[in-house]
């Protein structure tokens, strides 16, 4: 059998090779262009410039805009400006995105899922007609605010109270590891009343209303997460997001960020993979390609099986969306199973590229370190874990 080394600069080749099950044949014509629109511009506004943007630990949030007009603000959403697209499109979207790297997916997930989706949907009509156009075009930036110091797994332990006063509501209390609030224009903050858990739209610029960069960071570096601390912050009745009561509400939003996580994930790893098979292909020792070393082989074999495993639970889980059965269950076993081999992938594609694995010309590297962030927010592996126990038990281990 004669060698015929396949060409590490024809990267649509290496991607035909790497889809064994054909998964790209199961996609529609619109979501295959939503997904090449959104490569094509990962490939041009993102690649050039991450390295930077992670070594600097800068948020490009002049990126906002931009994302708008791609039509990823919101995505899932349906009127006020949104695009109203498919959650398998809207998964797509994500994998690509975090191709790029993780933060620039967060930032859209945080912004469309997390605090656009809970004013869409808990919201009055004034404030989706007031916030969502702007934000789905990325004029406006908003936060969402639900994790504490003393509350992460469990938000039901949260302390920050929000009391009537007179026709007013004044929060105190204070918010951890929130992405973009330094940036934001809006908080979608969520308090303790004495009606239960409420949502708030909280001014990020509102007298009493504290934010601090939580630096520096060794994950993330392309985002901004902060601390917020609110002491005695006013905002009036019409602040209230008046359709959302108990934890129901933050957590219909976490669910639709958690969506954006399965898929998102597999962009990572994706990269991490064709990163190590373009470097195997081109680097030579002991006089042949690496590539051609059985040892590596393996891992390049090892993690195409976890990235088609992933695509295709992926896509099960962005159909059983789209026709409105998928459970949260069900997302919390693709979130538990799509981070945790992505994380592996990163880390054994890094070995590939030996010594330069750790240069940030190379992402696999910022990958990995990347992927220990995503592996924590939206639920951590332990409660994933802990949920589908108690799916399958009928038994919570919680408490």
């Amino acid at each position: 059998m004669t060698d015929v080394r396949r060409d590490p600069d024809d990267l649509a080749a290496l991607r035909e090779a790497s889809d064994v099950l054909g998964i790209d044949a199961q996609l529609s014509p619109d979501e295959r262009a939503v997904r090449d629109r959104v490569r094509a511009f990962v490939d041009a506004e993102l690649r050039p410039h991450i390295a930077e943007w992670f070594d600097r630990a800068r948020f490009p949030v002049e990126l906002a805009p931009a994302l708008g007009r791609l039509g990823v603000l919101g995505m899932e959403l349906d009127g006020y400006g949104c695009p109203g697209r498919s959650a398998v499109e809207y998964g797509l979207a994500a994998l690509e995105l975090e191709a790029g790297d993780s933060g620039i997916r967060t930032f859209v997930s945080v912004q469309g899922s997390l605090a656009m989706g809970s004013i869409h949907r808990w919201g009055s009509e004034e404030q989706k007609q007031e916030w969502l156009p702007r934000m789905a075009a990325g004029e406006v930036i908003g936060a969402f605010g639900l994790t504490e110091p003393g509350a992460g797994s469990d938000p039901s332990s949260m302390t920050t109270f929000a009391r009537r006063n007179g026709e007013d509501w004044v929060i105190t209390g204070a918010k951890r590891w929130i992405g973009l609030a330094s940036v934001a224009q809006l908080a979608v903050v969520w308090a303790q009343t004495d009606d239960g858990v409420r949502g708030f739209i909280v001014p990020t610029d509102a007298p009493g209303f504290d934010i601090t960069v939580l630096e520096p960071k060794g994950s993330m570096r392309a985002s901004v997460q902060t601390a917020l601390q609110f002491d005695e912050v006013r905002v009036p009745a019409s602040a209230l997001l008046p359709c959302a009561r108990g934890l129901r509400g933050p957590f219909s939003a976490l669910n639709d960020a958690r969506y954006g996580i399965v898929w998102g994930a597999l962009g990572a790893g994706r990269d991490s993979y064709e990163a190590a098979l373009r470097h195997a292909l081109r680097r030579e020792q002991f006089g042949r390609p690496i590539a051609g070393f059985q040892l590596t082989q393996r891992k390049l074999v090892d993690m195409v099986v976890e990235l088609q495993k992933g695509a295709l639970l992926a896509l099960q889980i962005g159909r059983a969306k789209d026709a409105g059965t998928l459970t949260p269950t069900q997302i919390s076993l693709g979130k538990l199973n799509n981070v945790r081999e992505a994380i592996e992938i990163a880390r054994e594609a890094r070995t590939i590229l030996g010594g330069d694995g750790v240069l940030l010309e190379n992402s696999p590297i910022r990958h990995a370190a990347n992927l220990e962030s995503v592996r924590t927010y939206e639920g951590t592996d332990e409660v994933h874990t802990l949920i589908l126990g108690q799916h399958l038990t009928g038994l919570s281990a919680f408490r």
